[in-house]
Parts: structure tokens; C-alpha cells; sequence
């Protein structure tokens, strides 16, 4: 059976959201959490529907935002089912949710993605298996998607990130190959080389119907969407969702006049800029925004080696730097 083909728009890569130490009932997931944190379904479900009420096109749960690699199977298993049944009475049936898969073996990823198409997800997205680094050759990364994609109950994206894969990095012309697989229906590029997402989105090879390219950084937005990819899987637009919708809305359009190429030029600066607050600290720093602009999570509630928030001189400091522009934006769009 072929499988969906994610829509084209604005993912969320979701953090994942821990109750404090003096809760966690049986129903928020495995009992079995060795001393950690139980997993905040309420809070992932809170957020994951005012993503959506804000016009974001579909979720990221578990991904390497999602600290996936920090989760039991139970808890994975419960967080996804979670959030899918809480979408559904919020009136976002079907809505579009993919599940991070970061694991190097192929028995134990398609353990992953059987779990999650039980649990409600519509598409795993898979590592790239990098832990041997050098080790992890093109032709190596083919015959490891070859296994999976065929066995596998889920529509699959090609997850390269070489921050945490050991430096590894898919080439364009091995994504001919893993495009023409019949579960294969996308890729996440987390990296910088624009070139790279231009390339894959354009290449005459590839069935661009089939197979979507998406970018990990918003920063990256207009300028790869203008040339073929289908959006972004970005973590800022986990708390400023908004512009970043309008950016992607304005960006995919047929025909563009002067005065929106001059709206995409406003809003993919100051997305850009903001986008520099996540750059600079990472996951802290996006948990420590969702918890401050939206009100969700405790950032200081996670799990080791993950613990403590971002510094408050840190936060003010950023906000100054990278946020005040994407702000006024925002709350221009939320009043309409």
C-alpha cells in the first residue's frame, strides 16, 4: 500500500514536557521511570493544540527535541497515543503527526515504528544511523533504509543530522536512491548546506509528489521553499508558531507581487533573527521560550543529562537580541 505523503507547510519539532517531582499517576505513562520525571502528557497535548490552533501544519513528537532517547518504550508509546487522542476531542482529527526514530539497529527501529503506527502517528522519522561516524558509508545508508522502508508499517523521512550522527551527511545523489523507495516519502536535512536542500528539491530524478524536502532551521525557509522544498521541521515556531506560518503561506504562492516579496523579505529577517536564539542555546532555550511566551512546561523539570533551566541574565539577554522583532509580529498576527 503506498503510504501518505506528509503535507507541504510548517512542522513543530515538540520538547517534551516532564510533571514536577511530587506528580506522576500511573495514566501519564510507565510507573518504571527509575528515579526520573514522569512524562507531562496533559502539557504536551496543551501545546500541541495551540500549535495547531495557530495554524501549524503537523507535529514532531520525539524527535531529538523530544529527548525520544531519554524515554522508555512505554512512555513513547503513551506520549504519541496521548497527544493523538487529545488532538481528536480538541477537533484536530488526522492531524498530520510524525514520531522521531533514533535508534542505529533495524530491528529495534522497526520496534519503533511499529509502536508508533499503533499509537496514532502517520509517519516515523528516521536517523540516519551514524554512530560508527566514518563508518556510516552511502551505500551503507541505502541498504539500512532498503531494510527498514520495506517492513515497515509507517511511511518513512530520512532524518540527517550531523550534529548527532557523528558529522554524517547524506548526499544528494544518495537521496535519488532512498527517494525511489516505495516507503520513503521524505527527508529532514538539519544542516546548513542550503545547496544540499536545493539540489534534492529540484533534481529531475526524484518524483517531488512522492518524496518532500524539508529544513530543520526556519532560517532556511524562503530560501529553499522558493526553490522546490515542501517546508520546514522547525523548533522556534514551537513558541512564535505564527509568523512563521505566514512566512511559509506567503513563500508558497503561485505568483508574488512586489509588496509580498517585500512582506517575505520582513518576515524572513526577523525570523532569521529569532532563529538566532535557538542557535545560540538550543534546547534550553527553546524550552525555557515555550514556558515563557506560551506558558507550557517547567523547563527546570527534565531529565539527566538535561536538567535546570536557562539562566534568567541569559533569557533577558536573548530576548533583547533575537526576539523583540519576531514578538511584534506575532502578536500582530494572533490579534489579526
Amino acid at each position: 500500500m503506498t503510504p501518505p505523503i506528509p503535507p507541504k507547510g510548517v512542522f513543530v519539532p515538540s520538547p517534551t514536557f516532564f510533571l514536577p517531582p511530587e506528580y506522576g499517576p500511573p495514566e501519564y505513562g510507565t510507573s518504571e521511570t527509575h528515579g526520573q520525571l514522569h512524562v507531562d502528557i496533559s502539557a504536551q497535548t496543551s501545546h500541541s493544540v495551540f500549535l495547531a490552533r495557530s495554524g501549524i501544519t503537523g507535529l514532531v513528537l520525539l524527535g531529538s527535541t523530544g529527548e525520544a532517547i531519554h524515554l522508555s518504550r512505554s512512555e513513547r508509546i503513551a506520549l504519541v497515543s496521548g497527544v493523538r487522542e487529545g488532538l481528536d476531542k480538541a477537533g484536530f482529527p488526522n492531524y498530520p503527526i510524525m514520531a522521531g526514530v533514533l535508534t542505529n539497529g533495524i530491528h529495534e527501529t522497526l520496534e519503533w515504528l511499529e509502536d508508533y503506527a499503533t499509537a496514532g502517528a502517520d509517519w516515523g522519522l528516521v536517523l540516519v544511523p551514524g554512530y560508527f561516524g566514518a563508518g556510516a558509508t552511502q551505500e551503507g545508508i541505502v541498504a539500512y533504509f532498503r531494510e527498514v522502508e520495506k517492513r515497515s508499517k509507517l511511511g518513512l523521512l530520512v532524518y540527517n543530522y550531523p550534529g548527532v550522527t557523528n558529522g554524517v551527511v547524506v548526499q544528494p545523489e544518495t537521496y535519488r536512491q532512498l527517494a525511489a523507495f516505495e516507503n520513503v516519502v521524505g527527508v529532514k536535512m538539519s544542516h546548513g548546506n542550503v545547496s544540499h536542500h536545493v539540489q534534492v528539491a529540484l533534481d529531475p530524478e526524484i518524483d517531488h509528489e512522492k518524496f518532500r524536502v524539508y529544513s530543520g532551521f526556519g532560517q532556511q525557509l524562503g530560501p529553499i521553499v522558493l526553490f522546490g522544498a515542501a517546508g520546514v521541521i522547525d523548533g522556534m515556531a514551537a513558541f512564535y508558531p505564527r509568523t512563521v506560518v505566514r512566512l511559509m503561506e506567503l513563500v508558497g504562492k503561485e505568483e508574488l507581487t512586489k509588496e509580498t516579496r517585500q512582506e517575505i523579505q520582513r518576515l524572513q529577517y526577523v525570523v532569521s533573527k529569532a532563529e538566532e536564539f535557538v542557535v545560540r542555546y538550543g534546547i534550553f532555550g527553546i524550552k525555557e521560550a515555550v514556558l515563557r511566551v506560551t506558558g507550557r512546561g517547567n523547563p527546570a523539570e527534565g531529565r539527566p543529562p538535561l536538567l535546570g533551566r536557562l539562566p534568567d541574565d541569559d533569557w533577558e539577554k536573548g530576548r533583547k537580541l533575537f526576539l523583540g522583532d519576531i514578538q511584534k509580529v506575532e502578536q500582530f498576527l494572533k490579534d489579526g
